[in-house]
This record gives C-alpha cells, sequence and structure tokens, in this order.
C-alpha cells in the first residue's frame, strides 16, 4: 500500500497534522505511522553548510594565503545535535511504500530551506517521490486540511527556494571571508587595547549594518550640542479661557530677524523678555481675532499588525525584546489562536476577507470582546472590508497580517499573563478595523496685538468611532473621563493637547468669531532646549531594519528599493540578539534601549575603514 508522508518542521505542529487527519497513528521514535500516513518532522534545522575546513584541512589555520574562499561547489553536512533526527526522515522519506511527501515546513522562505536541504541531504529525487507543499496560515484543522488539499507541487516554489540558497551561500561567503580577512589585520590590535587574549571581528551581511545604525545613533548623541530657546505665551481672560503661543508673522517686529529660533520662539531671552513688555503695555490688553478656521477630522483605524509592528509594539507596552515577543507569537500560533506570525504584510487578502466573520465569530467565545464581536456580526460591519485599504492581495508575498484566528481559547487559559496581553492587543487592533474612523473638529485660532500674532489650536472628538474598542483591558487610564472627551492622548496630537479644557470652555470657544476682541490676562515665557535624536529601542530598531531603505541618500537608488529593508521578519530580532551575545551591542532589558559596546564601535570603526 502507497503512503503520504507529511514532514514538519517541529514536533509540535507535526501533532498538529496528525490529530488533523483524524486517523489512528501508531507512535514511533521520531515518526507516526498509520495505515496511509507518516508523520515525521526535522528539529529546526537539521543540516548546515560546512566550514572551510571540511573543503580542506588546511583552512582550519586562519591565513590571508587562503583568502578569499570561494568554492566552486557547497557542502553541507548534518547537524551532529540533531543526527539520529535526520536518519529518521531520510529512511522515511526514502521508503519504497512512501508515493506522495508533503511538505509542512513553516510557509516561508527559511521553512523552504529547511527541507530543501533535507531533500537534498537525504537523496529525495532520486527516489522520484511526488512532492507537494502545504502552504498554510494558521494551524487550525480547517487551515491544515485546506493546506493539504490545495498543497501544490514542490516545484511551483523553486524560486523561492533558489532565494533562499542563495541568501545562504551569500551571509556565508561573506561572514566567513570578511570576518577572517578583518580578524587578522586588526584582531590583534583590538585585544591589545581592550586586554583581551583574543577578539574575532564577526562580519554579517546584516547584522554589520544594524550596527552601524547603532552606533552612528549614538555618535550623533553624543555630538549633539542642546540649544536653547524661548517661546511667548499669553493666557487669556473672560469666559473663553485657554493658552495662545506666539508665532512671527510677515507683519512682526521680529520678521526676518537672526533673534527667531524657528518661527515660535527666540535664541535669547532678552528678546522674549522684550516682546512680553511690547504687548503688555498699553492697557487695556487686548487682541483682536484675525483668523478662525473649523475643520473636520478624520482618524482610521490602523492597518493590522505585521511581525514587525508588533514588536515594536510589545517593546513600548511591555518592554520586552522582539524575539521574545517572536517568541510568545510563535507560541499562540501553534496553539491556534493567531495566524502565521513571520509576515511582513499588514493587510489581508481577498480570500481571507470573504470569511472573515468566521474569526469574529470565534471571538465570542474570547470575553473581553465578546460583545464587540457580537454587535460587528448583528451590524454586518465586515461586509466591503474587501474595497479598503485593509485587503490587498498586491502586498501580501508570503502571507497576510496577523490576526485572530477565533480558535483554541481553552490553550489561552495555559500561557503566560505577557502572552495573554499581546493576544488581546492582536485582537482589538483586528476588531478596530470593523469600527467607523473617529472624527475632531479641529478649530484653530489666530489672535493679533500690536500686530503680533498669537495661535491656538484644538481637537474636539465629536465621534469616538473606533477608539471606544482600541484600549487593551490592561492600559493604564492617563486622561480623566472629562478629557478623554476632548482630546485623543496621542503622541501625535501632544501639540494639540496642551489645551486641556473642560466642556463649558470648549463651548466658549466654539462660540469665538472672526473680529472679535479678546482680553489677554498674561503673557510669560517658556525655556526649552533642542533634543538630541532618541537612541534605538529593540522595537523601533526593528522598524527602522524594516523601512532602512528610506535612510539611503542616493535619491535613484532609494525610489528602486522604495519599502525594502534588511532582515527579514523572520530574522531580525535573532540578528539583535545575536549582537547582544557577542557583546557589540548593550540592551538595557528594562527600557529596551540599545547602545553600543566599546567593542562593537571598535568593530564598526575597522569595518568602515576597509571599504
Amino acid at each position: 500500500m502507497k503512503k503520504s508522508v507529511f514532514i514538519a518542521e517541529k514536533p509540535s505542529v507535526a501533532q498538529e497534522f496528525a490529530k488533523a487527519l483524524h486517523v489512528n497513528f501508531k507512535r514511533n521514535d521520531g515518526f507516526l505511522e498509520a495505515d496511509n500516513y507518516i508523520v515525521t518532522w526535522c528539529v529546526g534545522h537539521l543540516i548546515t553548510m560546512s566550514y572551510p575546513e571540511k573543503y580542506d584541512p588546511q583552512l582550519k589555520r586562519w591565513s590571508f594565503d587562503t583568502l578569499p574562499f570561494l568554492p566552486q561547489e557547497f557542502k553541507y553536512e548534518v547537524i551532529p545535535a540533531v543526527e539520529k533526527q535526520f536518519n529518521i526522515v531520510k529512511r522515511l522519506l526514502t521508503r519504497d511504500d512512501v508515493e506522495t511527501i508533503y511538505v509542512c515546513t513553516d510557509s516561508g522562505r527559511e521553512g523552504e530551506y529547511i527541507y530543501r536541504l533535507v531533500e537534498q541531504m537525504a537523496g529525495v529525487k532520486d527516489k522520484h517521490k511526488k512532492e507537494k507543499r502545504v502552504w498554510i496560515d494558521s494551524q487550525t484543522e480547517e487551515e491544515i486540511l485546506k493546506g493539504i488539499e490545495n498543497a501544490k507541487d514542490l516545484s511551483e516554489y523553486d524560486n523561492l527556494c533558489a532565494s533562499a540558497y542563495l541568501r545562504a551561500k551569500e551571509d556565508y561567503l561573506m561572514g566567513i571571508n570578511f570576518s577572517r580577512v578583518l580578524t587578522l589585520k586588526y584582531g590583534r590590535n583590538i585585544s591589545n587595547y581592550l586586554k583581551k587574549d583574543r577578539t574575532v571581528v564577526s562580519v554579517g551581511r546584516v547584522m554589520t549594518c544594524v550596527l552601524g545604525m547603532i552606533v552612528r545613533r549614538e555618535r550623533e548623541i553624543r555630538a549633539f550640542v542642546k540649544t536653547p530657546f524661548f517661546k511667548v505665551t499669553a493666557t487669556t481672560a473672560g469666559e473663553a479661557v485657554f493658552d495662545a503661543e506666539w508665532k512671527v508673522n510677515d507683519k512682526s517686529r521680529y520678521a526676518a530677524t537672526p533673534f527667531l529660533y524657528k518661527d515660535n520662539g527666540f535664541k535669547e531671552r532678552e528678546k522674549a523678555e522684550e516682546l512680553v513688555k511690547y504687548i503688555s503695555e498699553p492697557e487695556p490688553v487686548r487682541a483682536v481675532l484675525e483668523k478662525i478656521e473649523r475643520k473636520k477630522e478624520v482618524k482610521n483605524p490602523q492597518l493590522l499588525y505585521n511581525l514587525a509592528e508588533i514588536q515594536n509594539e510589545c517593546s513600548k507596552l511591555f518592554k520586552i525584546s522582539p524575539d521574545e515577543t517572536l517568541n510568545i507569537i510563535q507560541n499562540l500560533y501553534e496553539k491556534k489562536l493567531v495566524t502565521y506570525p513571520r509576515t511582513d504584510a499588514r493587510v489581508l487578502s481577498t480570500a481571507v476577507a470573504k470569511e472573515i466573520h468566521k474569526n469574529i465569530s470565534g471571538l465570542r467565545n474570547y470575553a473581553l470582546v465578546r460583545d464587540i464581536a457580537s454587535g460587528i456580526l448583528e451590524a454586518q460591519s465586515y461586509k466591503g472590508i474587501e474595497k479598503t485599504k485593509y485587503v490587498n492581495d498586491k502586498q501580501i508575498t508570503d502571507h497576510y497580517a496577523i490576526i485572530p484566528t477565533g480558535q483554541g481559547f481553552n490553550a489561552l487559559n495555559s500561557v503566560t499573563q505577557t502572552a495573554a496581553r499581546v493576544y488581546e492587543v492582536i485582537v482589538r487592533r483586528f476588531l478596530c478595523i470593523f469600527y467607523p474612523s473617529a472624527e475632531y473638529l479641529k478649530i484653530n485660532i489666530t489672535a493679533e496685538r500690536l500686530k503680533e500674532s498669537f495661535f491656538a489650536s484644538f481637537k474636539i472628538m465629536t465621534k469616538e468611532g473606533y477608539l471606544a474598542i482600541a484600549s487593551a483591558s490592561f492600559a493604564k487610564q492617563k486622561l480623566t473621563d472629562k478629557q478623554a472627551q476632548t482630546t485623543e492622548g496621542s503622541a501625535d496630537d501632544a501639540a494639540d493637547n496642551d489645551n486641556k479644557l473642560d466642556k463649558n470652555a470648549i463651548e466658549k470657544i466654539k462660540q469665538l468669531k472672526k473680529g472679535m476682541e479678546i482680553d489677554l490676562f498674561s503673557a510669560e515665557i517658556k525655556e526649552g532646549e533642542t533634543s538630541p535624536p532618541k537612541r534605538y529601542n529593540s522595537g523601533s530598531m526593528i522598524l527602522a531594519m524594516e523601512n532602512a531603505g528610506q535612510l539611503i541618500e542616493d535619491e535613484d537608488l532609494r525610489a528602486q528599493i522604495k519599502g525594502s529593508g534588511i532582515g527579514t521578519s523572520a530574522t531580525r530580532a535573532e540578528i539583535l540578539s545575536k549582537l547582544v551575545n557577542i557583546k557589540y551591542l548593550s540592551l538595557n532589558k528594562k527600557t529596551q534601549v540599545i547602545t553600543p559596546t566599546q567593542l562593537g564601535e571598535m568593530i564598526f570603526d575597522v569595518v568602515n575603514a576597509s571599504w
């Protein structure tokens, strides 16, 4: 009887495939077997690229004479620690009674590479087996069975395979050659300076770029010289009380003078004091409302999470590193709670959008959002989602955004508190896209006294929209209920939220009209100073890696690789961890702020001076 083999990337995933097949499996060492099916697994990578000494024992000694190392044909070997499982897998894949192999490793480039190396080392091609690729976005039974039913011939993924091999070879050649040559040239000097026995200069295609970004940022901060500035604000009197900030205009006595710091302050306190004195005399101190602008502003729900976005969010919310976030979401994925985590997309596919009511329906079993999910289903607000910016097949390469499956809630009781909170964050971001936008009334006021202008801006929420469900249950309430009615409280609206007013004051401001006179109660000087660039934290670094193409100075080149980054969603966290482990970077676990070590800066200088 001919059999089919299902090979997964991990034992836990293999177990889910076995459950989904609904047959009685007999457990064996390293695999499960039934009448028609065999389920087995890798344990991550089983195969690795061989070091140079496997090509020639003399290459074990580092020498300029043997560089560059550029093999005509690359060698691979079984990783000793997992040799037993490889031999089991090899025997199963090449058995005479096995007709079809279903490749169920993670649906992405790295998962493809893991299997193709096994296929290569096991000699599967020599046995002329049928090979099918199972591509899934979650580990629910429905998704697994659909993936098996729609499995395509493995050859359709040959381009993905080629890209995986090319990436690995490129990393290998760059790491081997540059690490050796720079160690030979500079390693002794670095060791002597740091009083170490030996220093290896580790170079990587991506990790050295990341190191450079962090070192350059740190040096910008060190070189930064704070510049003081002085702003003038005036407080109104009467029923409509608010603060207004002075800004230069064409009629101002300070227009086009060298005294200005930008357009809303002075370089020297003396000039600010001069302005305060000027506008305070003669009495009564009144200003005329020259302009009042009222306009409606709309804030839409954000796009869904990809891995980089959720890693950045978790760094801010929970002060955990990107690799910790990835481990948490991988665990949620394996427990069927969320979809595939290693994705760069922040949108859904058209096919998923058509069935999205199933995900929402399942969330009625999740106590924190039960009523929200029920309300969305009753209102049928999920209908038409495929016509919005949240669905775009062109923006999806391997997988759509990370969303809840609406299943697996029994497993939620067994996860850590942080993991449960991460899940809630993902759920709320998902549900927000089925809610209407938040709406605001933006009021901009310009008052003039003695040809000097004062400006005030107010942002008043008129419709709460999706913001009513956006905040997690564990979030700290930073504003009072009254303030929350008039301000959004987000960082991008900080300038508008300086005026935290009660409803009565807001109503009085709404009644102001152009040409009216208002009393200025007092004017004061606010001193500030320029701030240096912010250090990267682990989350913002992941986003910087994802958007690294924007940092390229050459305009044409930047346009060519628009949207490109360095590393992949699957590797960025690992790269940061490696840089910390080899002590090129220092990570503050409480704040997640990243700084370079002295060794890291020396390595950067060595590499930077060697191009």
